[in-house]
């Protein structure tokens, strides 16, 4: 009888390691071990090339601003260069971007003389000038502004080195007298406050005049000589 009990316990031990080994072999992994971590999904908020809602001026993946995300095409938001303005025309000349000089361009036999003004862009960029020049004539009886011909005044453009020019008209001083002597010329371009003095260039004095009106006129920009 003991022989027959230790060959039934033997046997139960047999089967109980059989059945241990089972459930620990069969798939490959210990039941004792941690279970894998889940797997969950990515929220993109603003990270590199994101387009989501909660993006703010990230980069995208060759290291650029995303449209609507600051920066923008110019490098400092004004509009470009190359001297043109908020609506990209060509900005205002100012004086000291103007070369200006003044000739006689009195033609022989006329009635009244003729001063060309020129004014040369030097400024290194384009630049617009628009209406008629302010003109003054500095004479030994005090400053006499010219008046506008009243023609039109169209608008031009000048690139660096381009000039336009316009012209001065006055009457000849042929009365026989020593008239109102001229010392100098004043010229304010358009749509400016900053003058600029030059030697006048014409006869050098205007005939004594009653007249309350001014003898000396100014055409517009583009115009020279007598009738523009």
């Amino acid at each position: 009888m003991r022989v027959h009990k230790l060959t039934i316990a033997a046997m139960a031990l047999a089967a109980g390691l059989s059945l241990t080994a089972c459930q620990n072999g069969d798939d490959g992994t210990d039941p004792g071990a941690a279970p894998p971590a889940a797997s969950t999904a990515s929220s993109s908020t603003g990270g590199s090339g994101s387009t989501g809602s909660d993006q703010r001026g990230g980069t995208d993946s060759e290291g650029k601003n995303p449209a609507g995300t600051g920066g923008g095409d110019g490098a400092d938001g004004t509009g470009g260069t190359g001297g043109t303005d908020g609506n990209g025309k060509a900005a205002e000349c100012r004086t000291d971007e103007l070369e200006i000089t003044a000739i006689d361009a009195t033609v022989g036999g006329d009635d009244r003389g003729t001063v060309a003004v020129d004014l040369r862009n030097s400024g290194g960029r384009d630049c617009s000038l628009a209406g008629h020049a302010g003109v003054d004539l500095k004479t030994n009886s005090g400053t006499l502004s010219a008046e506008r011909t009243g023609e039109p005044a169209p608008a031009v453009v000048l690139g660096h080195g381009e000039r336009t020019t316009f012209g001065i008209t006055y009457p000849i001083n042929d009365s026989g007298g020593s008239g109102v002597r001229i010392t100098g010329l004043v010229v304010t371009p358009p749509d400016e406050t900053k003058s600029v003095t030059l030697d006048w260039p014409g006869g050098a004095t205007l005939p004594v005049t009653d007249s309350s009106g001014t003898p000396v006129q100014v055409g517009p920009l583009g115009s020279a000589g007598q009738g523009g």
